[in-house]
């Protein structure tokens, strides 16, 4: 490995592997640019390539044949624009990292995923959301986009330039994102509250109550269960109102302190201490390792209005699920006009599954779970393990051909392909063929 000064630091083969260890990366070398102008004139010269961001993606959308390019000798300190209420980070910048600089000035983003840990770029690309009922995903926060380009150019597209819905969750197609600029708003606080013993009754006959019961709802839980192991209320406090939270009314218990009072734990904070946002929407601390670490993820998000038939199904088949499952997470969403959004023109629930690592088992089980949720709509996370082929994605995203044309238009050769991409480009190519 050279690591000679002024010039990108080249990793030889191969490329290593998810954060997880669940997927081995195919490409051929991992490059580390250490200025822009260096990622510029490799871009440009190189025949197939794709950026990487904090590897939390679990199965290959981030692979190519070609390069990968890391940014992360590029992140410098964000920048806040406060007549505009926007952030300008550079693309590998941690989310959690950007939370903290941006709570010490004063600021807020609308929403976070659950873990700090993943990048701006990477986490934008794929959809990454977090939960509320009225928060869109952390995409729809996208103002601008800063971008190396198939030639090697630097380019910006911004909020309302043509394209741009087509671009922000983009998968990586249309270049090698370098700085992303987010909305923002004034900081606020949060309290993180935990119930256990939720029946599951009451989510399926009042769903509605349940998720809208707080800022932000998270369900974790197994399946064959008559209840719900955990219901995790994170509430907006003004002016130190509310003063106390409770699921009573949902047939829900306070968690015991035990749960999450230990000096070892990886969460942010429970137990209604009050706290600023960017300490309490994140699940994980940004100083600890995330979830298990040693895992494999799925997720799917289905239609609102599907979303009982698609629980009780589930709850069917919970025997088989809960027997690789950690824990599966339920959370809400609003939908959001980014094509390729997995939350486009609808708004939707995410049902998450962390499964232990038994890939065996995991596959044995995902065909199941995709018979019933991809019949009422469902639509895979872009970065979670899943077995949905190009061809049943393809009619999921009513804005595909149009994506297809944009892709073309940007990157007539394909430099920032691989499998998935190539495919749906073909797709979509061909939809706007038949309809010519």
């Amino acid at each position: 490995m050279s690591t000679t000064s002024g010039a990108a630091r080249q990793h030889s083969s191969p490329a290593g592997r998810n954060w997880s260890g669940t997927y081995d990366y195919r490409a051929l070398r991992l490059v580390e640019p250490t200025s822009i102008a260096e990622l510029q004139q490799l871009v440009a010269s190189t025949e197939r390539i794709r950026g990487l961001g904090t590897r939390h993606s679990f199965n290959s959308l981030p692979d190519t044949t070609g390069a990968l390019v890391h940014l992360g000798a590029l992140v410098g300190e964000p920048v806040i624009d406060p007549v505009a209420m926007t952030v300008m980070v550079d693309a590998a910048t941690p989310y959690g990292v950007a939370a903290e600089f941006l709570q010490r000035h004063g600021y807020a983003l609308h929403n976070t995923g659950s873990l700090p840990h993943i990048s701006v770029a990477g986490a934008i690309s794929t959809g990454t959301h977090g939960s509320g009922d009225v928060h869109r995903n952390l995409s729809s926060a996208v103002a601008a986009l800063q971008l190396v380009t198939a030639h090697g150019e630097l380019r910006t597209v911004r909020r309302g330039d043509p394209g741009f819905d087509g671009m922000v969750v983009g998968l990586g197609a249309f270049g090698v994102i370098t700085r992303v600029s987010l909305d923002i708003q004034p900081t606020f606080d949060i309290r993180q509250d935990a119930f256990v013993d939720l029946p599951w009754e009451t989510v399926l006959s009042d769903f509605d109550a349940v998720m809208g019961a707080a800022y932000s709802v998270s369900l974790m839980t197994h399946w064959a269960a008559s209840s719900v192991d955990q219901l995790w209320l994170k509430t907006r406090v003004v002016n130190g109102e509310p003063a106390e939270v409770d699921a009573a009314h949902l047939g829900a218990a306070a968690a015991p302190v035990s749960l999450f009072d230990t000096e070892s734990s990886n969460m942010t904070p429970f137990g209604g201490v009050v706290g600023p946002w960017s300490e309490r929407l994140y699940h994980f601390r940004l100083d600890a390792t995330p979830s298990l670490g040693d895992e494999i993820q799925s997720e799917y998000l289905v239609p609102r209005e599907r979303i009982v038939e698609a629980l009780t199904a589930l709850r069917g088949i919970g025997e088989r699920l809960d027997g690789p499952l950690a824990v599966s997470e339920i959370r809400t969403m609003a939908g959001d006009d980014l094509w390729l959004s997995p939350a486009y023109g609808r708004d939707s629930v995410g049902v998450h599954f962390t499964w232990r690592n038994e890939p065996d088992a995991v596959d044995a089980v995902l065909p199941d779970i995709e018979a019933i949720l991809l019949p009422l709509g469902a639509r895979p996370h872009w970065g979670k393990h899943h077995h949905v082929s190009p061809a049943d994605l393809a009619p999921l995203y009513p804005r595909l051909a149009e994506w297809g044309a944009l892709v073309t238009a940007w990157d007539p050769t394909g430099k920032f392909g691989n499998t998935l991409i190539d495919e749906l480009r073909a797709r979509a190519l061909g939809a706007v063929r038949r309809l010519s």
